[in-house]
């Protein structure tokens, strides 16, 4: 079976925009993922007007413009005048008030990574310092209470950092915060309830999409950070090498390193001399890597009693698992550790408790002094975020999310530990749904723009792509599921889109001129129009049923003979010879060609007028069909009233000769008195025709290099022009199968014909019924005498 190439261009084109878009969906192309993700946003945006339901345990402690405004002013106690950099025992007595009120954990969104002796001590009764907990004991003595007598009253310093540490370790529900590998310094470190890391790693377009679940950090031994508390040693620019590790001082000058043994451990004698404390090893590892959990994912684990030591971390299989008692949360990531934050809670969400930082702290003054308290419950059960909105450069934590350009940072904390709390996430959707779905779209695409035609296909492709953008975005709003559209609507519907239409533009363009080049001299403009509005247009071979018509000059070989024979009597006669008899001869060709071309002309005329196809000329013989390319039902009925109607343009065209015999005999006269030889006298000119209607074979015959003609061949082409043999002068033959197409279509004009008796024509054993079409003036009465003798509509005539 043969193939048409052409066919598989559209597909071919399609696979191609397949092929040509996957790559960059794959590899993650900047370009495609920054615009990718500006429509992700606007999904998050258009899904935060329709929140689903939230937890009702999250809290927010606020330090705002307020808040500092209000501490500088003195206002909440004399005792408490601050600057912007407070001291930060007042977040241990926030924090002993959160716990007061049953708070399950707080993170702060504050990074104490240095200790700050500047800070004046706070002075507590003794009783409050709780001087004999243990807690004491464990530390320094320059970091434990001073006991004093005030007014007969035992009283207490005790050093900002300490008090802050001490509330740290017997609340128990304090979680501080790590950034960018600084850790909190080890006084805080060691007495907090855990550790959260609060950095903020934007996307290439400055928003916050994502956080890391984890990230690790460099724990170095403790030998290592008193000597960096010391010298004043930054233990991040450490020079770190096979064999050994160099320390440099603030003003860049470098210590003696200190070596490594082959296992990387270094001697603690280095660092503290020759005597060890006892107990102590003689070598130990220079740090170790921690692992320190997203703020969020600390407090959602607090909350669900998550054990984050045990988490399942398969990063290649884009998956973490936590578990606790009765519970299980699995966060989809990639094989950075990085998930998307579902931004459900905003500062403003009413499920989220907030107050002012001031507002608390007053709260655990009134309690210090014995007052009531109004709602005393009001963290119960919360996991509290202390964080800062204050505006200036030191303080803001403002930063572009999918929700708007300004977003306050600090929220990420608790819309990943809502997403942990809830067993919600969002997933983006991996490369072979990806896949999967961009394949839709060009198919889509592909069969919108190859089966249908402007402007329905363009409007198709743009309603495709308006009904894929409505379903990703109920997929993310209800299924917080990131389907891609970048992709498949631009580069699926829209690419291909492109891309087929300049194809057909240029494909159609071609056939357009290959079926003007064709068909423009063989049938009328109206059909060539039509069929270069043709949706698709098969030239190819094909069987179809037409009505073939082949029509020529009666007697027209003894009409060249004679005037061959007329000519040479001339030069006989004349005595001509060379050059004079050839243009004799020559004159006489002309003659005979030019009423060839105008009885062919005549007929050609007449046969476009009445939308038929025009074949080809065979000598004086004019052959055409309809029915093809173009389809009608009344093939049979347009062929027969071009018949006539050509049979009528004939004798009009006799007319014409025989006016014009006229003026060549008065012509005549004067050229044989001048010597001339006469003008030839024009014969009538006499057609016959044969028509009949079958199943054909048509399509175009010959190459577009050589010789191309759409034509039509098989036996029932044969059986018209044996009909045309034997019709005679001036008449008009067809078939039964002709007939009864015009008893269908065209009754009117089936009444006008006769039935003959049946003919045995060459090349077809039985005789055949024939019809005689009477299309001259004076045929009215024949055909009225003829109807007594013609058989019923569809019947066979009788054998004569």
């Amino acid at each position: 079976m043969r193939i048409d190439w052409r066919h598989c261009i559209g597909p071919g084109l399609a696979a191609l925009v397949l092929v040509v878009v996957a790559v960059p969906l794959r590899l993650r192309w900047g370009p495609l993922e920054r615009v990718e993700a500006l429509t992700y946003d606007w999904r998050v945006r258009w899904a935060a007007r329709f929140p689903p339901p939230a937890v009702t345990n999250l809290g927010f402690v606020d330090i705002n413009d307020e808040s500092i405004r209000l501490l500088k002013s003195g206002a909440i106690d004399p005792r408490f005048r601050f600057g912007l950099y407070w001291p930060r025992h007042l977040y241990g007595r926030v924090l002993r008030e959160l716990h007061a009120q049953g708070a399950t954990a707080v993170g702060l969104d504050i990074l104490f990574a240095d200790p700050r002796d500047d800070h004046a001590p706070v002075k507590l009764p003794a009783g409050q310092a709780a001087v004999n907990d243990p807690f004491w004991r464990g530390l320094p003595e320059f970091l434990r209470p001073a006991l004093f007598d005030e007014e007969d009253r035992k009283m207490a310093l005790v050093e900002s950092d300490a008090f802050f540490a001490w509330q740290l370790h017997r609340t128990g529900i304090g979680i501080l915060a790590a950034d960018r590998g600084v850790l909190p310094y080890s006084l805080l470190a060691t007495n907090a309830a855990a550790i959260g890391d609060i950095s903020a790693e934007k996307d290439m377009d400055g928003v916050l999409r994502r956080a890391r679940a984890f990230q690790m950090y460099r724990v170095w031994h403790p030998l290592f950070q008193k000597a960096a508390d010391q010298f004043g040693v930054d233990l991040q620019q450490a020079r770190i090498e096979a064999d050994r590790i160099v320390l440099r001082l603030p003003d860049g000058t470098e210590l003696p390193p200190i070596s490594l043994d082959r296992e990387g451990r270094f001697s603690l004698s280095d660092l503290v001399g020759d005597t060890l404390p006892a107990g102590w090893p003689e070598r130990a590892r220079p740090f170790e890597e921690r692992r320190v959990w997203h703020m969020g994912i600390v407090l959602a684990a607090r909350a669900l009693q998550l054990d984050l030591e045990t988490a399942e971390v398969d990063l290649k299989g884009g998956r973490i698992v936590l578990r606790g008692p009765g519970v299980t949360r699995v966060i989809p990531v990639d094989q950075q550790g990085f998930f998307l934050i579902d931004w459900t809670i905003q500062p403003n969400q009413p499920g989220l408790v907030a107050r002012n930082f001031i507002e608390v702290l007053g709260q655990d003054l009134a309690r210090e002094a014995g007052e009531p308290m109004d709602q005393p419950g009001l963290w119960k059960g919360r996991l509290v975020v202390i964080g800062s909105t204050a505006t200036g450069n030191d303080l803001t934590d403002l930063g572009a999310t999918p929700l708007a350009r300004e977003t306050f940072l600090l929220s990420k904390h608790w819309n990943v530990a809502h997403s942990i709390l809830t067993g919600r996430f969002v997933q983006r959707s991996g490369f072979g749904v990806d896949l999967l779905v961009l394949a839709g779209a060009v198919a889509v695409a592909a069969a919108i723009t190859l089966l249908g035609r402007p402007p329905w296909s363009p409007l198709g492709v743009l309603g495709g792509g308006l009904l894929y953008t409505a379903a990703v975005t109920w997929a993310y709003q209800e299924h917080r599921l990131w389907l891609p559209l970048v992709a498949p609507v631009a580069g699926g519907l829209g690419l291909t889109h492109g891309v087929l239409l300049a194809y057909q533009a240029l494909f159609e363009q071609r056939e357009k001129r290959r079926v003007k080049s064709v068909f423009s001299r063989i049938v009328s403009p109206d059909v060539v129009q039509e069929l270069l509005r043709a949706r698709e247009l098969s030239l190819g071979g094909q069987r179809r049923e037409v009505t073939v018509f082949f029509a020529d000059i009666r007697g027209f070989t003894e009409l060249t003979d004679r005037a061959q024979a007329e000519a040479e009597a001339l030069v006989r006669e004349r005595g001509w010879s060379g050059p004079e008899a050839e243009a004799c001869y020559a004159e006489c060709a002309r003659e005979t060609l030019t009423t060839v071309n105008e009885y062919l002309a005549c007929v050609a005329d007449v046969i476009k007028r009445h939308q038929g196809t025009l074949d080809k000329y065979i000598g004086d013989c004019v052959m055409a069909f309809w029915g093809a390319p173009t389809a009608r039902k009344d093939h049979a009925a347009a062929c027969v009233r071009a018949a006539i109607d050509a049979q009528r343009a004939v004798r009009a065209l006799n007319e014409r000769r025989e006016a014009e015999n006229r003026i060549r005999e008065m012509e005549n006269e004067r050229r044989r008195q001048t010597g001339l030889p006469p003008r030839p006298h024009l014969p009538p000119l006499h057609l016959g025709t044969g028509i009949h209607t079958g199943v054909v074979t048509v399509g175009l015959m010959g190459s577009d290099q050589h010789l191309l003609n759409y034509t039509v061949f098989g036996r029932e082409v044969n059986l018209a022009s044996r009909l045309e043999n034997i019709s005679g002068q001036g008449r008009i033959l067809i078939s039964q199968v002709t007939y009864e197409h015009l008893l269908r279509h065209d009754p009117a004009l089936a009444r006008r014909c006769r039935p003959l008796p049946p003919v045995t024509v060459k090349g077809i054993r039985e005789p055949i019924a024939v019809y005689e079409v009477l299309w001259q003036d004076g045929d009215d009465e024949a055909l009225s005498a003829a109807k007594l003798d013609s058989p019923p509509p569809g019947q066979r005539p009788r054998a004569a």
